[in-house]
Order: C-alpha cells, then sequence, then structure tokens
C-alpha cells in the first residue's frame, strides 16, 4: 500500500507554531484559538480574513518553520501507521529543508521514499491536483491522509481514497482520531473494500 501524505497537523502537530507564527505576523494581539479555526480552513483563508496580504506569505513561511523547528512533535503513534505500509510520501507547502529537520529529529525520514514541496518544486498549491498527479504517476496511490479539507480535494479530483485525520467536518472516506487506531479504522476498512 503506498500513501500520500500531508505534514502539517497531520504527521506533526505543526498548528502551534502555524498560530505562533501566524500572530506574529499579524502584527496583532489576536486570540490562538480563532487564528488557529482559520488556519485548519487555509492560510489563504486565514490571510484575507485578518486583512493580511498574500505579498507576505514569504515571511509567514519563515516565522513558522522558525517556530515548527523548536516545537513541533509527531503525533502519538505515527510510527506504527508508517511502518505498516509500502511507500509513504509527503506532498505539503512547507519547504522540504524545514520538513527533512523535523523527520530527522525524530528519526522519520527512514518511513519516507518521497518529500514533494509543492511551492519549491513548481506545482500550484493545494488544492490544485498538480502536485498529486505527478507523485501518482511515480507511485500507485492508494489512499491519501489529511487534516484538512483542501488536502483531499486533489484526491477526490484523481478518484483517490481519502482518509481524514482529527476531522470528521470534511468529506473523507475513512476518519480517525488517533494513530492508535489506523490500522483498524482506515488500513482494515481500505483492505476489507478492496
Amino acid at each position: 500500500m503506498n500513501i500520500l501524505w500531508d505534514f502539517d497537523g497531520t504527521l506533526f502537530d505543526t498548528y502551534p507554531a502555524l498560530v505562533e507564527g501566524f500572530i506574529q505576523l499579524s502584527r496583532q494581539n489576536l486570540d490562538p484559538s480563532e487564528v488557529l479555526t482559520w488556519l485548519k480552513k487555509d492560510s489563504k483563508t486565514a490571510f484575507k480574513h485578518y486583512g493580511i496580504s498574500e505579498d507576505r506569505r514569504e515571511e509567514y513561511r519563515e516565522l513558522y518553520n522558525r517556530y515548527a523547528k523548536i516545537s513541533s512533535t509527531p503525533f502519538p503513534f505515527l510510527e506504527e501507521a508508517l511502518s505498516s505500509v509500502d511507500h509513504n510520501i509527503i506532498v505539503t507547502h512547507r519547504e522540504k529543508d524545514s520538513t527533512l529537520l523535523l523527520l530527522e529529529k525524530f528519526d522519520l525520514k527512514k518511513y519516507f521514499t518521497e518529500i514533494v514541496s509543492v511551492e519549491e518544486e513548481g506545482f500550484k498549491r493545494k488544492p490544485d491536483s498538480s502536485s498529486y498527479e505527478y507523485v501518482r504517476n511515480r507511485f500507485n496511490i492508494d489512499l491519501v491522509v489529511g487534516d484538512r479539507d483542501l488536502d483531499l480535494i486533489p484526491a477526490r479530483k484523481l478518484d483517490i481514497k481519502t482518509a481524514a485525520f482529527e476531522n470528521r467536518n470534511i468529506q473523507a472516506d475513512y476518519y480517525f482520531d488517533s494513530y492508535s487506531d489506523f490500522q483498524t479504522a482506515v488500513l482494515g476498512h481500505f483492505s476489507a473494500n478492496k
């Protein structure tokens, strides 16, 4: 089985870093839980909601990458989920260097066959499906796992099964709230429906 994974909020709990970076970028006294709600939709919507220019996206990327290096950790039981499949591929808006740094810090890099940093590699941002098409052409992708609708829309366009992590408010084929349940809640059902 080959799985395409989102990174932020799916493999690693990077939302505290994303929120902290966003608040610093805004130069406002924002409520972190409200910022998180907007960021979980997508950063483009959050930028618009708070009146922040898209011209500052690179500044935001630098801020959240800095905070992520300090505070981001993988979700519990992630390693067991990664080791239970053949190929794991990441497609992320995050810079490849910061993704690799976090994977290496927690000795998880060995589980990944490829890491695609969407913008660095010239793809349009999700929900555009071009980065997913690229990965699908290299590997037979069986499942896409993400925590936001933005992560799953490209998979649905390409008729690939989807799993939503910690978010039952988006359209997905499978749902799970902990990686301790991944094998039974997702892989078990996927195999039975194949």
